[in-house]
């Protein structure tokens, strides 16, 4: 089941002056989720930059080395937005893109990637509250992003519950990409 959290975001406004964010709007989870198919997309940040890093995964404990290609903006999230209309021709109500940061922060990264005006919602998750209860989170901090960010991962929600779980282990989108999600809806 989806964790009862709290995401926000701020809603695509085609008039609005574009150097301007508007208000923040909750999303309480189990209360917009409910009898609705959602897709969920996660990254680990807007804006982020090719880099190699270190990591440690406490569950297996080894040190993993990864390599981000600013995958986020160049292909994971454009794939979203190319295969909108068929995601969304098999029930999908809503699909989010999702990060660990502040709902200003994803509306600035929705004004440059694209896909609001076709409906998909930049939430912001500042805590990790969903990622965290989800087991999805990553520390970054040796590579100045912080010690709290979100996995690269994709997840389908039907009516609160969780479907499909596609989680990134490296740099590549190989489980979580819209076509892995069209495959599981």
């Amino acid at each position: 089941m989806i964790p009862d959290v709290t995401l926000t975001y701020v809603p695509y406004d085609a008039n609005a002056d574009p150097s301007a964010c508007g208000r923040p709007i909750p999303i309480k989870t189990h209360k917009e989720f409910a009898n609705k198919k959602v897709v969920i997309v996660g990254v680990p940040g807007a804006f982020t930059r090719e880099s190699f890093f270190h990591a440690f995964d406490q569950r297996s404990w080894r040190c993993l080395n990864v390599f981000l290609i600013a995958t986020c903006s160049e292909t994971h999230v454009p794939g979203f937005i190319a295969k909108l209309d068929e995601i969304k021709s098999k029930g999908v109500d809503e699909v989010l893109i999702y990060s660990i940061t502040d709902a200003f922060v994803m509306h600035g990264w929705s004004k440059v990637a694209g896909g609001s005006d076709k409906g998909i919602k930049y939430v912001g998750d500042a805590n990790g509250e969903l990622a965290t209860q989800l087991g999805l989170t990553m520390d970054l901090s040796s590579m100045g992003f912080g010690k709290l960010r979100s996995k690269r991962f994709a997840l389908i929600v039907d009516n609160l519950k969780l479907t499909y779980v596609g989680v990134e282990s490296g740099g590549d989108v190989t489980e979580s990409s819209a076509e892995d999600v069209l495959k599981h809806l």
